[in-house]
């Protein structure tokens, strides 16, 4: 993994991309701060739909505009979604294993903001991640012929590290009717 990212600051707006994308720097625990105020006012399960839904749809629209941006398809959009989220902060993404066809994922995360800006909080945590992943599997088949078939995705956090583990995982799987 590559840590630096190219920050493009307009010396007359003040915005700054990455990758042609306008992008906020805040710090984590800033962020860590706002999320958790939002989370105790509206409800953990609450917070947790809206987070999801609102994942998914950014998620897409990234994997849209940077597998443009870098001439990328398929996969490897879903595998340099996972970089570019290491390398801003979040933790260290990996893809233990994939099949877009049938809408599954396993991806692992070790070093988790959330877990490190909380710590001695126990519970699953990251659950903000959840809306990304499945928002990627199914930019992934909505744009490549095979996948055109594949059922929608779904995702959840099955494992976190805030309750003793190594690392959190995410399973993307598909949506049951």
């Amino acid at each position: 993994m590559q840590p630096q990212l190219p920050i493009d600051v307009d010396p007359n707006t003040g915005v700054w991309t990455t990758d042609a994308l306008p992008m906020l720097y805040v710090p984590r625990h800033f962020f860590t701060n706002n999320h958790t105020a939002v989370e105790e006012a509206l409800g953990l399960e609450a917070y947790a739909e809206i987070l999801y839904k609102a994942g998914y749809k950014s998620a897409y629209h990234w994997c849209d505009k940077e597998a443009k941006q870098h001439g990328l398809s398929g996969m490897a959009v879903f595998e340099h979604y996972l970089n570019r989220l290491s390398q801003r902060g979040w933790g260290l993404f990996k893809i233990v294993e994939a099949d877009p066809s049938t809408a599954r994922a396993k991806i692992q995360l070790q070093h988790s903001s959330f877990v490190l800006a909380q710590p001695g909080k126990e519970g699953k945590l990251c659950y903000m991640f959840a809306g990304w992943f499945a928002g990627a599997m199914d930019w992934v088949n909505d744009t490549t012929d095979g996948g055109k078939s594949a059922p929608r995705a779904q995702s959840k956090e099955v494992q976190c590290a805030a309750e003793h583990h190594d690392h959190c995982v995410f399973e993307v799987s598909p949506i049951a009717h």
